[in-house]
This record gives C-alpha cells, structure tokens and sequence, in this order.
C-alpha cells in the first residue's frame, strides 16, 4: 500500500465520522443541553435541601452533606439520561453494574462506618439532645462536648472524654436529664424502730420544704418503704431546676444536712446498722457455760 492508498483510506474514515457525528448532532446536543439543565437543577436541589434540613436539624455538616449528595444523585440521573439519548445503553447498563459492584463491595468494607453514619443523621433529624445536654447512655453519664456524624463526645464529671459511636447511642436507650429543665431528688434514710413515725415524717417534711433550692410547684413527698435491719427505712423527694450536675449534688448535699439537723433538734434517731447474735443462751446461764473451752481459754503470755 503506497501512500496515496494510505492518505485516501484515512479520508474516508475521517468522512465517515464526519457525517456520523452530523447525524448524532441532535443527539448530542439534545444531551449536552439535558446535562446542563440538570446541572442547575441540581444547584437548586441542593438549596432546597439544606433549606429544609435547617428547619429540622442543628447540624449544619449533616444539612450540607445531605445537599451535597442530592446535587450528586441529580447530576448522575442527567448523565445517565444523556447516554441513553446517545444511544450507549449498553455503557449505562455496565455503569450500573459497576456501581453496583462497587457500592455492594464498599458496604460491606465499612458497614459498621456507613451504620455510624446513618445513624448520625437520624440523631440530627430526631435531636433527642444538642450540646451542653447532661445525658446518660451505654453506662456513661456526662456533658455533650460534641455531635458530629461518626460519634458523639461526652465528657464525664470526672474528667475523660468518653467518644460514643452514634450507632450505640441510637440503637440502646438514652437519658437526657436536661430536657425538662428540672430533675427529681429522691433521699434514702431511716428512723428507729422506736420513733413516732408521725412525727419523723412531719419533721423531715418541715424540713426539706424549707429548702431554697427546690421548686415550690411541687410538693415534697415522703413514703416509707421497708423494714429494714435496723431501722424503718422511708424515701422523700423533691425537684429542682436544673442546669448542671452541681444543681443537683448541691441540693442533695443541703437536703443531707438540713434532715440530720431537724432530727437531731427533734430527737430522732438515724440508727446505726444493728446485729443480734443468738448463742441460743436461755435464762440462769453462762455464756461461758454453754460455749467450749477453747473459744474463751486465756491466751499464753510472753515469757511463759
């Protein structure tokens, strides 16, 4: 082949794209035009997305993520369209095979991330707490330092930072003792078996209503609840506001007090744990009769 036969052969083939890209024309300008729509579809999709998100989350990365993954999925639907227009359904029907394949290979290489980070956005969606919120979960109890989409940072009263997976947090039950603005003291304590209870009672009511730090909405309560070893043990309780976890020591600490001083004043007694030793000793007897020798015999003294 000289290079007349080379040089015509390549016109032909570049006559041939010519007028196959001319009989595609509408195609790929009906596409690019497609792509471009969807492309500011997208933008707006987004805005609309993070819009709505602000009205029902805090998290301002969650909202963005969100948006960003709504302009993602609409300009993907635009490219896939444009393909189809092109007439390329079989480069569509392999994109969609391997996306698939990456996304099943990708699910289960960070199931446990993807599950933290769903979990992440239904805990900014449902906001069961924010930060500052004193919670409990998983056995921790503390301040919310931070929320973010993997975990959440709770910083316990003794100190440590304690990072919570979000999926832990979502899926075990959760206490939020800031929600209600308020929390309940409940004080354990006990009287002699020898004491009026009536009089116990209305002492410790007396009492504990005269603290400054509970709410005078609610009544103080006080039920006994047991017999116990030494004493008649009973429960009062009372709420308070509250903000922070010193709210509530501080009056648990001043309720302590204020108990002990009004039965102190009244003369009542908060026993001490009693136990009675039985040696099954009847009347006229020795307990040095009844027990062996070896139990009371004189020890040896140094020197003998």
């Amino acid at each position: 082949m000289d290079l007349t036969q080379t040089f015509n052969l390549l016109i032909d083939k570049l006559q041939g794209w010519l007028g196959a890209l001319i009989l595609a024309l509408p195609n790929l300008v009906a596409a690019v035009l497609i792509v471009i729509g969807f492309a500011f579809a997208a933008r707006l999709v987004r805005r609309l997305i993070v819009s709505g998100m602000d009205r029902v989350s805090a998290y301002r990365q969650v909202n963005k993520l969100l948006g960003t993954i709504g302009y993602l999925g609409v300009l993907a639907a635009s490219v896939f369209i444009a393909l189809g227009i092109l007439d390329l359904d079989k480069t569509v029907t392999s994109l969609l095979a391997g996306a698939g394949i990456i996304g099943l290979a990708l699910g289960f290489a960070f199931q446990d991330i993807a599950t933290n980070f769903i979990s992440g956005i239904l805990l900014s969606i449902r906001r069961p707490f924010t930060e500052g919120d004193i919670i409990e979960s998983n056995g921790y109890l503390g301040t919310v330092a931070d929320v973010n989409l993997r975990s959440t940072k709770l910083r316990t009263f003794q100190g440590p930072l304690v990072i919570i997976p979000n999926k832990e947090i979502f899926q075990n039950p959760l206490t939020n003792y800031s929600e209600l603005g308020q929390r309940r003291v409940d004080l354990s304590c006990g009287v002699a078996y020898g004491d009026d209870l009536d009089k116990a009672r209305r002492v410790a009511l007396e009492a504990l209503e005269g603290l400054d730090v509970r709410d005078p909405n609610r009544p103080v309560e006080l039920f006994y609840n047991a017999f116990g070893d030494s004493s008649i043990n009973f429960t009062a309780r009372f709420w308070i506001d509250f903000r922070k976890q010193t709210d509530f020591l501080h009056a648990q600490s001043e309720a302590i007090m204020r108990l002990k001083r009004a039965f102190d004043e009244h003369g009542i007694t908060i026993p001490f744990p009693i136990r009675t030793l039985d040696f099954g000793v009847v009347g006229g007897e020795k307990l040095s009769d009844v027990l062996p020798p070896s139990l009371y015999a004189t020890a040896p003294t140094n020197g003998s």
